[in-house]
């Protein structure tokens, strides 16, 4: 067997391994926290960096389209984003953003990030703040995170931990199980969403 396609197993064999040790429960607690969102009809915030920012402009879209839950995604917005982190700073520019939207106890903060973040080594602190507002004024937090899940984990109301299987995956992995979760869960019985175009068409 190649390199190449000894590679190719052993990264969808690690993918097989991560499912198996996913936390079921924490998922399904995920969807029960934003069926109660949908229901108050509150809105949906998701935030993310890098790789993140990219899942949560996609699943702000399908959050609104198929679940029909308000949802804004904190990056979107270039003009704005990046006059805050010029006037503002960095580490602000998230958690400003949602007070500027007025975010409210009845919303909910979905936040994507590899380690969850961590303020004291400096690491995603953006994240960090803008976990810490959401709590603060009584938000509902939830996200997917991996390593250890970080600020996130020690902080969220719910959130959906993808395993470490090989640390030298930890990124390419966590995102892309991140991309499969939201999915999950925007999909979620729970919250009774429309059918995508495509489940409704026969072919």
């Amino acid at each position: 067997m190649s390199t190449e396609s000894s590679y190719v197993e052993s990264f969808l064999s690690e993918s097989i391994e991560i499912i198996s040790q996913l936390d079921r429960k924490a998922i399904e607690t995920c969807a029960v926290l934003l069926k109660s969102v949908k229901d108050r009809g509150g809105r949906l915030f998701f935030a993310g960096s890098g790789g993140g920012a990219g899942h949560a402009s996609h699943a702000t879209a399908d959050f609104r389209k198929i679940a029909g839950i308000e949802s804004y995604s904190v990056t979107d917005n270039v003009s704005e984003l990046t006059a805050r982190i010029n006037d503002e700073g960095w580490e602000t520019a998230y958690e400003m953003w949602l007070v500027g939207s007025c975010m409210n106890s009845n919303d909910a903060l979905f936040v994507f990030s590899v380690g969850g973040g961590d303020a004291e080594k400096g690491i995603s602190t953006n994240l960090v703040r803008a976990i810490d507002y959401a709590k603060s004024i009584g938000a509902i937090v939830v996200g997917v995170a991996g390593r250890d899940g970080g600020h996130l984990m020690r902080t969220a109301d719910a959130m959906i931990l993808v395993p470490t299987v090989d640390p030298k995956n930890v990124t390419t992995q966590t995102e892309g199980f991140q991309a499969l979760m939201w999915h999950l869960l925007v999909s979620h019985p729970a919250l009774d969403g429309a059918t995508p175009k495509w489940e409704s068409v026969t072919l």
